[in-house]
């Protein structure tokens, strides 16, 4: 009898305590990122010209993700930094498979099929690179992130996956992944002088690496510097998402208005130029509210880091809002002709489901963060 009313006990308490957890959950952030997602529905029908061709599966992509985020966020950030390095071994994994025998479309390798989904494992190991690295640091001092042989194995962490991609090749990707590992190094408290020599060494090479880029590479860096230079082939994207950001105006041209997206003059106008869609159709007010959505979600990202109590959380959460951030300020660079052409999406917002579903998972494990912010992990290492 008491062993059973113990049992009982026990399975209460395990549900007060899932009970508590969900209401730590930061229902408004949930709310927020409804709200961009809304946004992406909104772009996406207008792209597709109704919801079948990309709305629709856009919206259960979404929820499905919702689920997947909040199942996440309820896992004790202990367990999933005891996780860290297996996700960190399937992201390398994945990233040597596709090699071997992904799909190849426009000249580059990047997707595997995995049963009914189709996976771009690049965009996974962003996640588990901030995993990896936050495992990593998680309790050591500023006296040994100083030291030099410390930080050679994680540096061999970041160039391992960034090699791998630029091997598909994933320049755009490549360069955000070793950012990410650059922010968390700089969260953990290397010192400035060594970035600062780091940066140095990466000026020195830049000559060289642009020597081994792929021809279209160069060509869309030779565009970026010079449009008109070819306006028909490699700046036809640039040209024609600048005809679009300027012709939207003020208030834009309605709903399903769009001319350069609808006559089709715009090219990837729901995956890499969707923003182009939006500025088209609702002018700057419209684009402006997009940013402003977007950069509170990169702000709270950043607001978790700043809270949490832990290391291990708070070096997570820089890596997710670093890539968060990297995601978005690429994207808009890149369709406003800023930066040269680098097929990346606008997270929650562009058609992909490998990017909406690593998005969700990058947000779980934030709200996993943010619910187990006052964790004990232990003191740290010397």
């Amino acid at each position: 009898m008491s062993a059973t009313f113990e049992r009982r006990l026990l399975t209460r308490d395990r549900g007060h305590g899932l009970l508590q957890k969900f209401w730590r959950i930061p229902w408004l952030f949930v709310l927020l990122l409804s709200a961009v997602a809304a946004v992406g529905y909104v772009a996406l029908y207008s792209a597709g010209g109704g919801p079948e061709a990309y709305a629709a599966k856009h919206a259960l992509r979404f929820g499905f993700g919702l689920v997947l985020m909040l199942s996440i966020a309820v896992i004790d950030i202990r367990v999933i930094a005891k996780l860290a390095w297996l996700g960190y071994a399937i992201g390398v994994g994945l990233l040597v498979l596709v090699l071997l025998h992904g799909n190849i479309g426009k000249g580059a390798q990047r997707w595997i099929d995995i049963g009914p989904l189709q996976l771009q494992p690049s965009e996974l190991m962003k996640i588990m690179l901030a995993l990896g690295l936050a495992a990593w640091f998680q309790r050591a001092s500023w006296e040994r992130v100083g030291n030099l042989l410390f930080l050679l194995p994680p540096a061999i962490m970041v160039l391992l996956p960034v090699g791998l991609i630029l091997k598909q090749p994933n320049l755009g990707t490549a360069l955000i992944t070793a950012m990410i590992g650059g922010a968390v190094f700089f969260a953990a408290g290397m010192r400035l002088w060594k970035f600062a020599l780091l940066l140095a060494a990466v000026g020195t090479a830049a000559p060289i690496a642009y020597t081994h880029l792929h021809d279209y590479q160069k060509a869309r860096i030779t565009t970026f510097l010079d449009p008109e230079s070819d306006p028909l082939g490699a700046g036809y994207n640039i040209i024609q998402s600048k005809i679009a950001l300027g012709s939207g105006g003020i208030w834009g041209k309605g709903f399903l208005q769009g001319t350069q997206g609808h006559l089709n003059f715009l090219p990837e106008k729901q995956t890499d130029f969707i923003f182009t869609m939006i500025a088209e159709e609702f002018g700057l007010v419209g684009a402006l509210s997009v940013l402003g959505l977007l950069a509170l979600v990169v702000l709270f990202c950043y607001l978790v880091a700043f809270r949490c109590r832990h290391q291990f959380g708070r070096l997570l959460a820089v890596g997710l809002g670093t890539n968060m951030f990297l995601y978005i300020f690429v994207n808009i660079a890149m369709v406003t002709g800023s930066i040269p052409v680098g097929g990346v999406p606008l997270p929650l917002i562009s058609h992909g489901g490998s990017a909406m579903l690593t998005t969700m998972l990058g947000f779980g494990l934030l709200m996993s963060v943010h619910v187990h912010r006052d964790a004990e992990f232990g003191p740290a290492r010397d």
